[in-house]
């Protein structure tokens, strides 16, 4: 685990450089070459921090807001960014210093009280698709005055506390032009212009463009971005492919087919960059909607898919080796991550050992499950996954599975209001801790809104925040993930690289593919 030193300071930053005027056309930079162009097939649900908790839509805020602490590019030592220096004042309160002299794109002075007025309002407004349950562990939030704010954390110790201000609940937002109690629209979050990060955007069109030009007065960790850059969304990975092939766009970061992967290294004219894993790809069971008459039955149903799941079947045959699978909620190479799965139900498929858990329950077969998955926004090979799926469940006659399809906005709506008894997630770690992959999924008010919660998985969760011992939180940790390959609350499926293929004259790509899973703009360059 990366712990936060006890204490940091930092020195402000010089002024940045004038900004440039972004690439509007796809493959045309200016003539300094100061702009670059960068394609994805990620959708954004909002620009606003308290209504998405979505890798999309955190692309967007990790160029244009300011965090108290963050990620410096290459590393996972937490830095400060906003703050001037942050400590834990006793062991339930964490106060940051902010800098002097802040200020938002529009004018507007950044200080204490919006750093509060940021973290308060995601908890108060409890978006749905927001990041409100990565603050459980937030008691209160208060700004002293106008450079010190205090956190208020429920338990002593906090071990995970300080990262959690680099996830999707950290951006700081202007108090001035975002609501306190509602989302604010992306278009309103542009013209307000209430960004203090290393960008600005200048045009937007929702899910089809975004520019992003250098914001000259950014103080922070990312130091002085060196392009300004225009993100362009595609709604098929084979246009991306063909773009970035042709040198229509500059860099293309998610998602590319792993037949398409396979066929770019084989270019000469691009680059294919990979960064170490920590993606996790899984099946979400909604306890209240899910097939079964009671709890027992609904379990025993979990149980059964997870012995006929093959994910080495699915990692060679849909996605070539770059996806591996997953035997545990916890990546592998994550701290104190086991193989609770692969313990408790083979790595192979057991169809007899499901066919019991099913009649010892009373379940009768086939067991009708309706199985969403989603076609733009965990790329173009989810249908061969969930294929494979539907084929791997139905093997023998236990399940009989319809799939079923939809679009990204109106997926992270419908499922979160109790429309899908069974879906697909992919999850992009916030930080690199192994709680990260816990805590969010199964703590009270947490992120799957699937009716999940269990007084002793909330105890164990609270235990291995809060435990400085390494040695006592990963037995911890083995006790979190023997719990839910039981419970099988989800069923996890495979992790992945991260993977960007960029012209070989674009710069400063691998440098932003680190373990904090943060890809910034502010690297790249021509």
């Amino acid at each position: 685990m990366t712990l936060l030193r006890r204490r940091m300071t930092v020195l402000a930053s010089a002024a940045l450089a004038g900004s440039v005027l972004a690439a509007c056309g796809a493959g045309q930079s200016d003539d300094d070459g100061d702009s670059l162009i960068v394609g994805t097939t990620d959708k954004v649900v909002s620009i606003d921090p308290a209504g998405a908790y979505d890798n999309g839509s955190m692309a967007v805020q990790t160029q244009v807001y300011q965090y108290l602490l963050n990620f410096p590019p290459g590393s996972t030592e937490l830095t400060p960014d906003a703050a001037e220096e942050c400590d834990f004042e006793s062991p339930t309160v964490y106060v940051c210093t902010i800098k002097s002299g802040l200020k938002f794109a529009n004018g507007n002075d950044l200080t204490a009280s919006d750093v509060a007025f940021s973290f308060q309002r995601i908890v108060d407004i409890n978006d749905p698709n927001g990041p409100a349950s990565l603050l459980g562990a937030m008691k209160k939030v208060e700004a002293r005055d106008d450079t010190t704010v205090a956190f208020t954390l429920a338990a002593p110790n906090d071990q995970t506390f300080p990262q959690v201000l680099v996830t999707s609940a950290g951006p700081i937002v202007d108090e001035e032009t975002y609501p306190a109690d509602e989302v604010l629209d992306d278009d309103a979050a542009v013209e307000a212009n209430g960004f203090s990060g290393p960008y600005t955007i200048g045009e937007y069109k929702k899910n089809e463009l975004a520019e992003f030009k250098i914001n000259p007065d950014y103080d922070g960790t990312y130091g002085e971005p060196k392009s300004d850059v225009t993100l362009r969304y595609y709604a098929d990975s084979n246009n991306l492919k063909l773009d970035v092939e042709k040198g229509d766009i500059d860099v293309a970061h998610r998602s590319l087919t792993p037949t398409d992967i396979e066929s770019l290294e084989k270019s000469d004219d691009v680059t294919v960059h990979t960064g170490p894993g920590g993606e996790l790809r899984y099946i979400v069971f909604n306890l209240k909607t899910m097939p079964g008459d009671d709890d027992e039955q609904k379990q025993a149903v979990r149980q059964a898919a997870a012995y006929l799941l093959d994910r080495e079947e699915i990692s060679t045959e849909v996605y070539k080796g770059t996806y591996t699978p997953a035997y545990s909620i916890v990546p592998e190479g994550q701290v104190g991550a086991t193989e609770a799965f692969k313990d408790k139900y083979g790595a192979k498929p057991d169809p007899d050992a499901a066919r019991k858990v099913l009649q010892d329950a009373g379940v009768s077969t086939p067991v009708e499950l309706n199985l969403q998955w989603n076609p733009d926004h965990y790329g173009n090979s989810s249908d061969q996954e969930y294929q494979a799926v539907k084929r791997q469940l139905e093997e023998g006659g236990l399940f009989s599975v319809k799939l079923q399809s939809t679009e990204w906005n109106t997926y992270s709506e419908e499922r979160v209001n109790d429309a899908y008894p069974a879906y697909q997630l992919g999850w992009f770690p916030d930080f690199p801790d192994p709680d990260n992959y816990l805590t969010p999924f199964f703590a009270p008010n947490n992120f799957l809104q699937s009716h999940y919660e269990d007084d002793r998985m909330t105890k164990l969760l609270d235990s291995e925040r809060t435990d400085a011992d390494q040695a006592s939180r990963e037995a911890t940790l083995a006790k979190i993930q023997e719990m839910v390959a039981e419970q099988v609350p989800v069923l996890p499926l495979l992790t992945g690289a991260q993977v960007a293929v960029a012209g070989n004259d674009v710069d400063g790509v691998s440098e932003t593919l680190d373990p904090s899973f943060k890809f910034r703009f502010s690297t790249l360059s021509k």
